[in-house]
């Protein structure tokens, strides 16, 4: 069966990547360095010692990986923009070669029929702001919407539809809290205030955005379906907690003005007078990333956090070890229907996709990729408004702080040569896109 028969007509697909893990050039044409530059060439923070230095050499062949999407057939194409490559230290001056590459990269798209869909932040903040206190202070949120400003000023007669932020949450917990991504603080709970700013950013620079000719503006928030790992009242609560901490921390203020009660109180006096009502400002739409449920248990009593991540037994697990659940994503779609209602906009999947083993032969990612059409078909027939899905992802490329030994790609590239192979999953999805339009 066609695996995207009885989508809507208008339904979007396409192929996501961020610029830290395929762009390369760190150091060229101006470029400014960022916390993951700075973490990936800190001694064993990263897989390997693996950097993104080079990754998939994207900034020089992204001619080639333009027509790869083509070849594809893909609709439309999320990518990210370097922050430090078009404002290098956060602030002040521009880049002129740097927003001249994302120009020539939106031209490119454009003339093959590709749709652009930026994200303005993809966790590679200048470093030159980490300095200054990052996104743990709240100048970071003003600057994010200056910048934002600056790339509509170039890109916005052609780019009406825009991500602010990609998986605030992620960046909030790996980069802040427990330290398994750059800028690597251990704050736990003392990260929460990366959270608050990061959604104020969203807010500054969504209002920045529409002065600009926006006709949408999103965020990407990953979610994921929390299931507690007994009936135990503790488990219950400690899943509770971990709901509010992972979803409801980013999707409440935005969709519902409000903090979700279970966190309010450690936020104190950082929400100011108005933040809420910026940071709930009218969204067209709300971009999903979704790979998999999370189980939670009670922490032990001595624990820095109250819930404890526990294995999904009995389900398939990627080369990463994520349990493959798709029916998770319709249980999510629909969860977020039942609970924010007419405040739900519209919905993009914006990131789904899985690790596999090296190769071309990945018979595992399109069946991976066809059980989650198939749950997300069935969460539009649930009446939950989704308008497009976008694969993780084009190619392989630097996985954080996996480094290169995860591979997500559409497309395998040797990082030795740079290479580009499609994979069997690439001529999978040609072929279903081809088959949905009209000869």
């Amino acid at each position: 069966m066609d695996a995207l028969a009885g989508f809507p007509d208008r339904f979007e697909v396409g192929v996501s990547t961020a610029a830290y893990q395929i762009e390369g050039a760190v150091t060229e044409d101006g470029r400014g360095p960022s916390v993951w530059d700075t973490f990936a060439h800190t001694p064993g923070r990263v897989k390997n010692g693996d950097t993104g230095d080079v990754a998939c050499d994207h900034y020089h062949r992204w001619p080639e990986d333009v027509a790869l999407m083509a070849d594809l057939g893909v609709d439309a194409y999320r990518f990210s923009i370097s922050w430090p490559r078009v404002q290098p230290t956060g602030s002040g001056a521009l880049n002129t070669p740097g927003l001249d590459f994302y120009d020539r990269l939106v031209d490119a798209l454009l003339q093959r029929g590709i749709a652009p869909l930026p994200t303005l932040f993809h966790w590679d903040l200048p470093q030159a702001l980490e300095d200054e206190g990052g996104w743990l202070s709240r100048a970071t949120a003003e600057r994010f919407a200056e910048y934002a400003g600056h790339v509509a000023d170039r890109l916005g007669d052609r780019v009406r539809r825009w991500i602010t932020l990609n998986e605030p949450v992620v960046h909030m917990a790996e980069g802040h809290a427990w330290g398994g991504g750059a800028p690597g603080h251990s704050l736990m709970f003392g990260a929460l205030p990366v959270a608050h700013h990061q959604l104020l950013g969203h807010g500054l620079a969504a209002r920045v955005l529409r002065e600009r000719g926006a006709t949408q503006v999103m965020i990407t928030n990953n979610c994921t379906p929390v299931l507690p790992a007994s009936d135990d009242e503790a488990d219950v609560m400690a899943a509770a907690m971990y709901d509010s901490f992972h979803n409801r921390l980013f999707n409440d203020p935005i969709l519902l003005g409000a903090y979700p009660e279970m966190l309010a109180s450690f936020l104190g006096d950082l929400v100011q007078e108005g933040d809420l009502e910026i940071i709930h400002a009218p969204l067209d739409a709300l971009g999903i990333n979704y790979y998999n449920p999370t189980r939670i248990a009670a922490a032990a009593p001595d624990a820095d956090l109250p819930f404890d991540p526990q294995p999904i037994e009995g389900v398939p697990i990627t080369a990463f070890g994520w349990p493959v659940v798709p029916g998770g994503l319709r249980d999510l779609l629909v969860g977020l229907k039942d609970t924010y209602g007419e405040a739900l906009p519209p919905i993009y999947i914006t990131e789904n996709g899985c690790s596999t083993a090296d190769g071309t032969d990945d018979a595992f990612r399109i069946d991976y990729l066809r059980g989650h059409l198939d749950a997300l078909k069935s969460a539009i027939d649930a009446g939950v408004d989704v308008r497009g899905y976008f694969i993780w992802s084009l190619m392989d490329n630097f996985e954080w702080s996996e480094g290169y030994s995860q591979r997500f790609g559409l497309v395998r590239v040797d990082f030795e040569t740079q290479e580009r192979t499609p994979k069997d999953s690439f001529r999978w999805l040609r072929t279903a896109l081809a088959a949905r339009k009209p000869a």
